[in-house]
C-alpha cells in the first residue's frame, strides 16, 4: 500500500501558503498562477487554516462579497482535517469521503510538508493499479 510519504517523493513537497490577513484575491490570483486549487493558510510557521476554489465560490462569490477587500481569515476553513506521511492512500481518501473534503496538509510533527489532493490519490491509485494489472498479464502470457 503506498503512503503519503511516498506520493509526496514522487509529487513533491511543495507547500502553497498564503498569510490569513492577505486578501481573498490575492489567495485566488496565486492559486490561478500556481494551478493548484487550495493554499495552506499559515501564521509564522503554524496551520490556522486552509482556503480552497470552494470556499472563494461559496463565501465570497455566492455572498456577494469582494475578493480584494476580504481577508483569507474570513472564508477559510479554521478547523483543518490533516494526514501523516505514515497514512495510506486508502485512509486518506476514506477521511476525504467522510469529511467532503478534497486537499489534505501533511503534517509531520509541527511542520506541514505537504498537501495531497483527491487528485494526487486517484493518480497514485491508478497508477498501482496499472502496475499490477501489467504484472498479471505479463505472468499470464509469460
Amino acid at each position: 500500500m503506498t503512503t503519503v510519504r511516498q506520493l509526496l517523493a514522487e509529487k513533491g513537497r511543495h507547500v502553497s501558503i498564503i498569510h490569513p490577513d492577505d486578501t481573498v484575491f490575492n489567495a485566488i490570483g496565486k492559486m490561478a498562477d500556481e494551478d493548484i486549487g487550495s493554499l495552506a493558510v499559515m501564521d509564522g510557521s503554524k496551520l490556522v487554516g486552509i482556503v480552497t476554489e470552494r470556499h472563494y465560490a461559496r463565501k465570497v462569490v455566492l455572498k456577494g462579497k469582494t475578493s480584494p477587500t476580504t481577508p483569507v481569515r474570513d472564508i477559510m476553513a479554521k478547523e483543518v482535517i490533516v494526514t501523516q506521511p505514515d497514512r495510506t492512500i486508502e485512509e486518506c481518501m476514506a477521511v476525504m469521503t467522510e469529511y467532503h473534503i478534497r486537499h489534505l496538509p501533511v503534517i509531520d510533527g509541527d511542520e506541514v510538508v505537504g498537501i495531497v489532493s483527491i487528485g494526487d490519490l486517484v493518480k497514485s491509485t491508478i497508477s498501482s493499479q496499472k502496475f499490477i494489472i501489467d504484472q498479471l498479464v505479463q505472468y499470464i502470457h509469460g
